[in-house]
């Protein structure tokens, strides 16, 4: 067997593989052998089979077997062994493979186009400089949240014509796209000049809009249509919104009974109270926001900063090849330097991983599931009451879905002992912002 590789470019070579009967023969004498003694075939008994019969037989698709097996195995030996950092998987050449004559033909030689990535350096040192934000809620802020609280405990109906300050449920369709999605538009989140169309609108009217011009902060796209923070800021086109609901609140009072609904029966007992309270626990939770925003642009930073060739046209052709009938190649085009992003933050936190050593246990991951269950069940208070429960829960959930559901808590352990690390190597900068400040930071 030779195997060699034949670098193009920086990002992208070619290995070729030659393989002579020698190679492969034995293998091949094996399976036949095995096949005998286990082939089924009227006139000869069990284990009886002659082996000529069996190569006359499944000789050819022996050899196709063993060939593949011993190709994959050799391939995946010869990148390791040489320290190649792939990206994606090899791509055999399939016009050259359609040549083969596996009839008659004894040697054989196999070509692989195959992605790289070569060796690149991140900096996480205290010259990183990353600001970090620290909403407080102002005058005109703390209105808005209680505001919107009255509104939330307040009396809903579905009329059958929009006015305006009412939310519209519906579903988004893109014009020229596979984007489907259901949401609730509020009121307050559509731009001035679309707010027009809803006056008047009914449940079953559909209303079109150009994406990129509905919201006033396009931040909310990621909810409305279900899709990624980098896609929601590069998004257009037309969307349909077909309305299934109309949503009209009357606001409740600012008395005991909407204080008992909101934090629970006689812990607060006046306006001033309720206001400080409402005021606390809003930016505590902008706070969790805040931390999401500083992830985002640290990973953004690195990114940016970080120096490293991706082999992009090698990238689109196995995209292409590996979800045939799926996407075409204007849907990679289109989505690419997304795709490309993303890629890039993947290497560069293993990188981060490997060389901090950044390990995650098994009890951290059942941990997290707890955590997660608790939280949905009623938070600490029901605790107590589920605590002989909680690890028949946990197991349950992380072993539903084939595993995925393990995973994605592992993954999301990981990338925050990734991103914590980051975080105590660098310089972060504390600004203290309103809200209004924070959303368009946020929407950037």
């Amino acid at each position: 067997m030779d195997i060699s590789l034949d670098k193009r470019n920086s990002t992208e070579a070619l290995i070729k593989v030659k393989l002579k009967e020698s190679d492969y023969q034995h293998n091949v004498e094996e399976k036949v052998k095995d096949y005998a003694k286990k082939a089924s075939i009227k006139g000869f008994r069990p284990g009886k089979v002659p082996t000529g019969l069996i190569r006359k037989m499944y000789g050819k698709s022996i050899v196709v077997e063993e060939v593949n097996n011993l190709l994959s195995k050799s391939l995946q030996e010869y990148i390791k062994n040489n320290g190649i950092q792939i990206i994606g998987e090899p791509l055999p050449d399939q016009e050259k493979a359609k040549l083969i004559d596996w009839e008659s033909q004894k040697d054989f030689e196999f070509d692989y186009e195959i992605g790289m990535v070569q060796d690149f350096k991140y900096d996480i040192s205290d010259k990183v400089k990353v600001k970090s934000y620290k909403i407080e809620l102002d005058k005109k802020g703390l209105n808005e949240t209680l505001d919107n609280v009255k509104k939330q405990y307040g009396n809903v109906t579905n009329p059958e014509k929009g006015v305006e300050g009412d939310g519209f449920f519906g579903t988004f369709t893109e014009v020229d796209g596979s984007i489907t999605n259901e949401s609730l538009l509020e009121w307050d989140s559509i731009e001035k000049k679309e707010q027009k169309k809803f006056i008047g609108a009914k449940p079953g009217d559909v209303l079109e809009f150009e994406i990129s011009k509905l919201l006033k902060d396009n931040h909310g796209l990621m909810r409305l249509l279900d899709i990624g923070h980098d896609k929601a800021h590069d998004i257009k086109g037309k969307f349909n919104f077909t309305i299934k609901n109309i949503n009209r609140t009357e606001p409740a009072v600012l008395n005991q009974e909407l204080f008992d609904k909101v934090f629970g029966k006689d812990i607060i007992k006046s306006e001033k109270e309720f206001t400080d309270k409402v005021k606390a626990t809003v930016e505590e939770n902008y706070q969790r926001e805040s931390a999401l925003l500083l992830s985002r642009d640290i990973r953004d930073y690195l990114i940016e900063k970080t120096k490293m060739e991706i082999p992009s046209e090698f990238l689109k052709k196995w995209l292409l090849v590996t979800n045939e009938g799926k996407v075409t190649e204007e849907d990679i085009n289109k989505e690419f330097d997304e795709y490309a992003r993303s890629l890039k933050w993947d290497l560069i936190r293993n990188k981060i991983s490997e060389d901090n050593k950044i390990e995650v246990e098994n009890a951290e991951v059942v941990d997290r599931a707890k955590m997660m269950i608790l939280s949905q069940l009623g938070g600490a208070g029901a605790a107590e009451q589920l605590k002989d429960h909680m690890d028949s829960f946990a197991d349950n959930y992380l072993k539903a879905e084939n595993g995925q559901n393990y995973m994605r808590l592992y993954n999301e352990v990981r990338e925050e002992k990734i991103m914590g690390l980051i975080k105590q190597k660098i310089t972060l900068s504390e600004k203290k912002v309103n809200l209004d400040e924070f959303r368009k930071l946020a929407s950037n």
